[in-house]
C-alpha cells in the first residue's frame, strides 16, 4: 500500500445538526478559528446571538443525552430487566400472586396543584435557584398484578418528584434559542447538563470503568488470599445489560495444582487445575464449578463441551487434562445431565431465590432464576474475570449458546495466560476503560428504587393479609396498600444533593461517596471543566501504588496529560481532550453478522472449513459470532472500516479491533464494540479521506500520523485532526504551552481554575454562597485559538500588565511580585466577593406551628439607620460586626427579635430577596440576603501568569520610586529574572515580547502551540516586529532610576504580560491568637482558622529559624506555645511510664498527711523518680506503646 495522505484542502462539511439542544460534534473541529481576533471589537459582542454555539454545547451533550436516554429508551429496558416478585398469600385459599412495574414515566418540572397565582404551570431553574429548592419532576408508574395467574387491573402511583437534568427533554428549558434562554433568566451560553438540588448546581461525576463484556486477563496477588490453591491469576470481565445496569458479581478462578486438593461437595474446593465461577448474593460469596455452569446453559454432551473448549488448543496437553478433569469431577459428585446440574444448582440456593419466583416453585426453576437475573458476573479462572448475566448467565448475551461460547472464550483466554502464552492486561489501561455517565447511574438508582418498592408493597400484602387469613385480596385493598406505600423521592433528592449511594446500588462502583460535586462557577474555566472531568474513583485514592495514577501511552488523544491537579488527586481526576466524545446513543448492530459472514466469517453456529488453530475468533459486545482465517482478517477488517465511514450497515461509532496474534502477545482475535460509555476521537482515514471516530482499544494497533510528513508508506492509515487534539479545553488556552516546562503547564491549568473573573452576567439572579468577581477584566493581547472557540472574551478573566523583569527593592525575592501603587489605585486586580445568606424563620426558631414574620420593632428608633420597615437591611447599606442585621416578630413567644452581624469584614448589602413557598401561601418567612465585600488588591495576595508563574504582591510600590523607561512607562508589576531559569517558562519570555508587539501594532498574536518551530522561531517573528515599531529587537529597554533619576546600566526586559488575580487572599486567610482551644487528645492548639486555630508551623519555618540561629525561638514555639506538660521520670530506668503513685489504705474520714511519692513500679525506688518537661504529645505516644508492649528508654541526667 502506498503512503496516504490527508488531502490538503481537506475540508468536512459544517454539519449542524441541531435539535433542541442537541448539537452534533461532528465538525466542532472546524469551527476553530485560524487566527485570533479582538472578538471584543466586533459587531457582534455583547449582542445575544440567534442560535446556540455548538462549542460550548457540546460541553454537555454526553450528560444531556445519557440523562435522556436513561428517561425514554433506559427506562423501557430498566423494566423489561426488573424481577417480578411472586409470593404465596397466607390465607386459606393460597392465592399466589405477581407483582410488576409494567410503565413508567418522568414529567417535566411544574407547580404542585393549588398554587395560589400561578399562570404558567412550568417551573424554570432560575426560579430553583433564588428559592434554594430543587428542580424537578413527577415520577408515575404503573403496577400490574396477577392472582393465581389472572391479571388485575393495573394502577397507577406517583412516587414523588424526582430531580430533572437542565437542558434535558425534560427541562422546561428544551427548545428555546438563546434570546429564549435570557429571558428566563438563564445566560445565552447555558449548556445545561447538571442538577438543581436545594438551589445548588450539581453534576453527577463521570467514573471511568472496567470496559464492558470484554475478559481482561490479569495478575492480582490479592485474589491468592482467596483460599487455599488460588494464585495470582485470573480473568476480569464487566458485562453489562442493555440498561447498563450492573451489580452484583461473579468471578470464576483458577485452582493450582495441589497434592492435597480437597474432593467433596463444598463448592469452595476444586481439583488440580479446575475452575470455578464466584458469585455474590447481597455480601455473601458463592463458588460454583465453571463445567456445572456450562452443563446448565445447554443441553449437551460432555465431548461437545470438550471439544469446544479445546478447539483450536489441541495440542495444549496441559489445557486439555485440565478440561478433562472438570468434566470427571462432575460425574464424581452425582451431575450426569444438564437437569441434574441446574437441580443441584436451585437446591443450594433454594431459601435465597424462592422468596422472589414464589415458593412453588421447582429446584430447576430456582436455577434458571440465577442464571437469568444475576445482575453482574466476574468469570476469573484462577484470574477473576466480571461478567454480568444478561438472562441466563452472560447477562449481555441473549440466548443460552451465546453464553456457552462466551464462557468458552474466556476458559481459553485464561489457560493460555496461566502458562504465560497470552500477556497480562491492566484495567488501568484506557484501552480497558469506559465512561460510567450520569444518566446510566441514575437508572441504575431508579431501578433499585422500584426493586425496594415491589419488596414493600410485597411486605404490606402479607401483612394485611396474615391480619384476616379467612378474608381474600381484593382490588381495594391493592389500592391501599399501594397508597400506604414510601414515595421515592426523598432518596434521589439526597443523592444528587450529597452524592451518596445506598450500598445497595453501589455495588460495583469505584466510590460510593462523592458522586456528585458542586458545579463551581468561580470563573468560565474551572464552569467548563468540570462537565470534561473523568474520576477513577475514591477507592484508588487509598491505594499505595502508583499504576491507577500514570500515564500510559493509550490516553493519547482521549485523556488530557497536561490537565490533572497536582497533589493527592494527581492522576486520578483527569480531563477529557478537547474532541474526544463518549458514546450516548444506541446503535443499531443487527446487520453487523450478515455484513461480516458476507466478507467471509464462518459462523460459530457452522462448522469451520478451516483448521481454527489458523482462525481469530469475532466477537461483537461480547457475544461470539464466529471465526476469520488469520490471512484474510486484514482485508475483513479494512473493508468493516470503509463500510463504517459509509453510516450505512456498520454504525458510526463502532469499534473495529484487530488484536494479531504474536508471541506471548495479547489474546488474539477480533473484537468489536458498539455499545454505550466509550470513549471516541475522531480521527482522518487516508485510505477514504474521511473523519473516522476511532476507540481506546481500537488505536493501540492503528499507525496514526500527527502530520502528514511523519507517515510511513504502507504502515500509516490515519492521521491527527490536529496537532493539538489530545490536550483538553484548558491546555489548550495554555500560550504556547510546547514552550514551557510540563509542570508549569499542569500548574496553569490548575491556577486558570482559580482566577477571578466574570462568571456570571446575571449576578442579580444567582444566589450562590460565594462569587468572586473582577471588576475590570481585559482580553489577552497574546493567546491561543481555542481562546476564540471558547468566546472567552463574553466572560474574561485576568488583566493585561506592564511586566519589568528587574531584581528591583528586595521585595520581590522568592517569587514575590512588586505592584505599582498608582495601578492599583486606578483598578489593577480590584474585585469583590458575593455572599448570601439563607434565613428561613421556620427553621430559625424550630417551630412549623406558628407564622412568625420579619418586621423592624417600632420600638426600636435606633434601628432606622440599618433596617427597613420590614425588618431586613437596606439595599447599599454597609454592615459591620454588631450591627443590626434582620428583625423579625416571634409570633410564638409574642416578641420582636433582632440579630446581630457577626462577620469580620465590612460587607455592603447587594440585594434581598423574599420566598415563599412551594403553594404560595406563606410570605415573609424566608429570605436571601446578598452581600458583596470588596476584594481589593492588597499585600498577601496570589497573582500568576499564563505560564504557571505564580507569586503573591509583596508591597504596594509608590509609582515615582519605580524605575521609568525612556519613553516615560512605569511597569505595573516587578518581576525578579531567577524566576524564569529554574522555571524555565520560555512562553511567558515570549508574551512579554508579543504582548509589547502587539500592543504597538494593534495586533492580537497567535499563541496556538506548535506553530513555530527552529526554522521559523518565535523571537525571530516578534523581534522583528517590535523592530519595525522602533523597539529593541530583544525587548530590552533602558530604564532610569526613580529614585535619583540615573540611567540603570543593564538592558531590561520589559513588557506586557496577562495576569491573573487567584482568589486566594490574605484577608480570607489571616491567622492569629495568644490563647484559645485545645485538641482534646493531643493537648495541642486546634488547626483551622474558623475554629480559632493556632498559626501552623512546618518544617521549612523551622529550618529559617535554625538557619538565622535563633534556636531557643523553637523551644518557644513548639515546646513552651504547644503542648508543653510535666511528667515523672525514673532516673535508672530511663521510663516515663514505671513511675507510679501507691495511696495507703486509710480509715474513712482520715484524709493523707501529705502527698505519697512517686515510685518505679520497674527497680521500686523512689529517690531516683524527678520531675522532667515533656511535650504532651510524646507522652502520650509513650503510653500507646506501652499499651502494645513496646518499651522507650530514655537517656536522662542531671544537669
Amino acid at each position: 500500500m502506498n503512503c496516504l495522505q490527508a488531502d490538503p484542502v481537506f475540508k468536512m462539511n459544517r454539519m449542524k445538526k441541531q435539535t433542541g439542544n442537541k448539537v452534533s460534534t461532528e465538525a466542532l473541529w472546524e469551527r476553530i478559528p485560524d487566527v485570533p481576533v479582538f472578538t471584543n471589537l466586533t459587531e457582534e459582542y455583547g449582542r445575544v446571538p440567534k442560535e446556540a454555539e455548538p462549542a460550548l454545547e457540546a460541553l454537555a451533550t454526553p450528560h444531556i443525552e445519557s440523562f435522556d436516554w436513561a428517561v425514554d429508551e433506559g427506562l423501557k429496558l430498566a423494566l423489561k430487566e426488573l424481577p417480578d416478585v411472586s409470593f404465596e398469600l397466607p390465607n386459606t385459599s393460597k392465592d399466589r400472586i405477581t407483582l410488576k412495574v409494567t410503565d413508567a414515566r418522568v414529567c417535566s418540572p411544574s407547580v404542585v396543584p393549588g398554587t395560589v397565582g400561578a399562570k404558567d404551570h412550568r417551573i424554570f431553574p432560575t426560579e430553583c435557584r433564588q428559592r434554594y429548592t430543587t428542580y424537578k419532576g413527577d415520577f408515575i408508574i404503573t403496577m400490574s398484578w396477577w392472582m393465581n395467574g389472572i391479571q388485575q387491573s393495573s394502577i397507577e402511583k406517583n412516587l414523588g418528584a424526582i430531580p430533572i437534568m437542565l437542558r434535558s427533554k425534560l427541562c422546561n428549558l428544551q427548545g428555546l434559542n438563546p434570546k429564549g434562554l435570557v429571558g428566563k433568566g438563564e445566560h445565552e451560553t447555558e449548556w445545561g447538563g447538571y442538577f438543581i438540588a436545594k438551589g445548588h448546581e450539581k453534576l453527577i461525576r463521570m467514573l471511568l470503568m472496567t470496559r464492558g463484556n470484554y475478559p481482561v486477563f490479569l495478575n492480582r496477588s490479592a485474589w491468592e488470599a482467596r483460599g487455599k490453591g488460588f494464585t495470582d491469576k485470573g480473568i476480569l470481565v464487566r458485562c453489562v445489560r442493555q440498561d447498563r445496569s450492573h451489580k452484583i458479581r461473579i468471578c470464576c478462578y483458577y485452582h493450582v495444582m495441589s497434592s492435597n486438593a480437597v474432593y467433596n461437595n463444598v463448592l469452595h474446593y476444586l481439583s488440580d487445575g479446575s475452575v470455578k465461577i464466584m458469585f455474590n448474593v447481597g455480601r455473601e460469596l458463592f463458588f460454583v464449578p465453571i463445567m456445572m455452569i456450562l452443563k446448565s446453559l445447554v443441553d449437551v454432551t460432555d465431548e461437545f463441551i470438550y471439544k469446544r473448549c479445546v478447539a483450536g488448543f489441541e495440542d495444549d496437553l496441559y489445557m486439555k487434562s485440565c478440561i478433562t478433569d472438570m468434566l470427571r469431577d462432575l460425574h464424581r459428585q452425582g451431575i450426569h445431565s444438564s437437569y441434574g446440574s441446574k437441580q443441584f444448582i436451585g437446591e443450594k440456593f433454594e431459601s435465597r431465590i424462592r422468596k422472589q419466583i414464589g415458593d412453588w416453585s421447582t429446584d430447576a426453576q430456582c436455577c434458571e432464576f440465577i442464571l437469568q437475573y444475576l445482575r453482574s458476573v466476574k468469570v476469573s479462572i484462577y484470574i477473576v474475570a466480571c461478567l454480568a448475566f444478561r438472562t441466563y448467565v452472560a447477562i449481555h448475551c441473549a440466548t443460552p449458546m451465546e453464553k456457552f461460547n462466551f464462557l468458552v472464550h474466556a476458559l481459553k483466554k485464561l489457560y493460555q495466560g496461566v502458562q504465560d502464552k497470552a500477556a497480562p492486561e491492566s484495567p488501568d489501561h484506557v484501552m480497558l476503560q469506559e465512561v460510567l455517565l450520569g444518566g446510566h447511574l441514575y437508572l441504575q438508582l431508579i431501578k433499585d428504587k422500584l426493586t425496594n418498592w415491589l419488596t414493600t408493597v410485597q411486605y404490606l400484602i402479607l401483612r394485611k393479609a396474615k391480619a384476616d387469613t379467612t378474608k381474600a385480596l381484593q382490588q381495594s385493598d391493592i389500592n391501599q396498600v399501594v397508597s400506604k406505600s414510601f414515595q421515592i423521592d426523598r432518596n434521589f433528592e439526597t443523592f444528587i444533593a450529597t452524592g451518596n449511594v445506598p450500598l445497595g446500588t453501589g455495588q460495583g462502583l469505584p466510590q460510593t461517596t462523592g458522586l456528585t460535586i458542586i458545579v463551581e462557577n468561580l470563573n468560565r474555566l474551572r464552569y467548563l471543566a468540570h462537565f470534561r472531568s473523568v474520576h477513577r474513583g475514591a477507592f484508588f485514592m487509598e491505594l499505595r501504588t502508583t499504576d491507577a495514577r500514570q500515564l500510559q501511552p493509550d490516553a493519547w488523544g482521549f485523556i488530557c496529560p497536561v490537565h490533572t491537579p497536582d497533589g493527592t488527586p494527581c492522576g486520578l481526576l483527569n480531563h477529557l481532550s478537547a474532541f474526544c466524545e463518549i458514546v450516548t446513543q444506541t446503535q443499531d448492530s443487527s446487520e453487523i453478522p450478515n455484513v461480516l459472514i458476507g466478507l467471509g466469517m464462518v459462523s460459530i453456529e457452522q462448522t469451520c472449513p478451516f483448521p481454527i488453530k489458523d482462525c481469530y475468533t469475532v466477537s461483537l459486545d461480547g457475544r461470539i459470532l464466529g471465526y476469520v482465517p488469520m490471512e484474510d482478517a486484514q482485508k475483513i477488517v479494512d473493508r468493516l472500516r470503509l463500510l463504517k465511514l459509509e453510516n450505512g450497515k456498520v454504525p458510526k461509532y463502532t469499534e473495529i479491533v484487530l488484536v494479531p496474534k504474536r508471541p506471548k502477545g495479547q489474546f488474539p482475535g477480533i473484537y468489536l464494540f458498539t455499545s454505550l460509555a466509550r470513549m471516541m476521537r475522531p480521527v482522518i482515514n487516508l485510505r477514504a479521506n474521511k473523519v473516522e471516530y476511532i476507540g481506546t482499544f481500537e488505536q493501540l494497533y492503528l499507525d496514526i500520523c500527527i502530520t502528514p510528513n511523519e507517515a510511513y508508506p504502507g504502515i500509516t492509515t490515519h492521521q491527527e485532526i490536529n496537532e493539538r487534539s489530545f490536550l483538553s479545553h484548558l491546555a489548550s488556552l495554555i500560550p504556547m504551552p510546547d514552550n514551557n516546562q510540563s509542570p508549569r503547564n499542569m500548574y496553569q491549568c490548575q491556577m486558570g481554575k482559580q482566577t477571578m473573573g466574570t462568571p456570571y452576567m446575571t449576578y442579580h439572579r444567582f444566589a450562590e454562597n460565594k462569587i468572586y468577581r473582577l471588576y475590570f477584566p481585559g482580553t489577552p493581547f497574546f493567546r491561543p485559538v481555542h481562546y476564540d472557540y471558547l468566546k472567552l472574551d463574553d466572560y474574561p478573566s485576568g488583566t493585561n500588565a506592564i511586566v519589568a523583569v528587574i531584581s528591583y527593592t528586595g521585595y520581590d525575592m522568592e517569587d514575590a511580585m512588586i505592584i505599582s501603587k498608582s495601578s492599583f489605585e486606578r483598578g489593577f486586580g480590584h474585585g469583590c466577593v458575593y455572599k448570601s445568606e439563607h434565613i428561613d424563620l421556620k427553621f430559625l426558631l424550630k417551630n412549623t406551628t406558628t407564622q412568625s414574620t420579619f418586621q423592624r420593632d417600632p420600638l426600636e428608633p435606633n434601628l432606622n439607620e440599618k433596617l427597613g420597615p420590614d425588618g431586613l437591611p437596606h439595599i447599599g447599606q454597609w454592615l459591620e460586626k454588631n450591627d443590626p442585621y434582620f428583625c423579625f416578630f416571634n409570633a410564638e413567644e409574642g416578641k420582636y427579635v433582632t440579630r446581630k452581624f457577626s462577620g469580620m469584614e465590612r460587607v455592603y448589602i447587594d440585594s434581598v430577596k423574599l420566598k415563599g413557598n412551594d403553594e404560595g401561601t406563606l410570605f415573609k418567612q424566608s429570605v436571601v440576603i446578598v452581600m458583596r465585600v470588596p476584594k481589593n488588591t492588597r499585600m498577601g495576595d496570589k497573582f500568576a501568569s499564563r505560564a504557571g508563574q505564580k507569586g503573591i504582591c509583596s508591597y504596594l510600590w509608590p509609582q515615582e520610586d519605580l524605575p521609568f523607561t525612556e519613553s516615560g512607562l512605569t511597569p505595573d508589576i516587578v518581576f525578579n529574572p531567577h524566576g524564569f531559569p529554574s522555571r524555565m517558562t520560555i512562553a511567558m519570555m515570549i508574551e512579554i515580547m508579543a504582548g509589547k508587539s502587539g500592543a504597538l501594532h494593534g495586533l492580537v498574536h497567535d499563541a496556538t502551540p506548535f506553530r513555530f518551530n527552529e526554522d521559523d522561531t518565535a523571537v525571530e517573528y516578534f523581534g522583528s516586529l517590535l523592530e519595525k515599531g522602533g523597539y529593541n529587537y530583544y525587548g530590552t529597554e533602558r530604564m532610569y532610576s526613580g529614585t535619583d533619576g540615573r540611567e540603570l546600566t543593564a538592558d531590561i526586559f520589559f513588557g506586557i504580560v496577562h495576569y491573573q488575580r487567584l482568589r486566594h487572599m490574605v484577608s480570607e486567610k489571616w491567622q492569629v491568637r495568644s490563647t484559645g482551644p485545645l485538641d482534646a487528645v493531643t493537648h495541642q492548639p486546634n488547626k483551622g482558622r474558623r475554629r480559632g486555630g493556632g498559626v501552623r508551623f512546618g518544617e521549612m519555618e523551622k529550618d529559617a529559624l535554625l538557619a538565622h540561629g535563633a534556636s531557643y525561638l523553637l523551644q518557644d514555639r513548639l515546646f513552651y506555645g504547644s503542648d508543653r506538660t510535666t511528667a515523672h521520670v525514673c532516673m535508672e530506668c530511663g521510663s516515663l511510664v514505671s513511675p507510679i503513685v501507691i495511696v495507703p489504705p486509710t480509715t474513712p474520714g482520715a484524709t493523707l498527711a501529705e502527698t505519697p511519692k512517686p515510685k518505679c513500679g520497674l527497680c521500686g525506688k523512689d529517690e531516683s523518680i524527678e520531675v522532667v518537661e515533656v511535650p504532651y504529645v510524646f507522652k502520650y505516644l509513650t503510653e500507646q506503646l506501652a499499651s502494645v508492649n513496646i518499651k522507650i528508654k530514655l537517656d536522662v541526667g542531671q544537669v
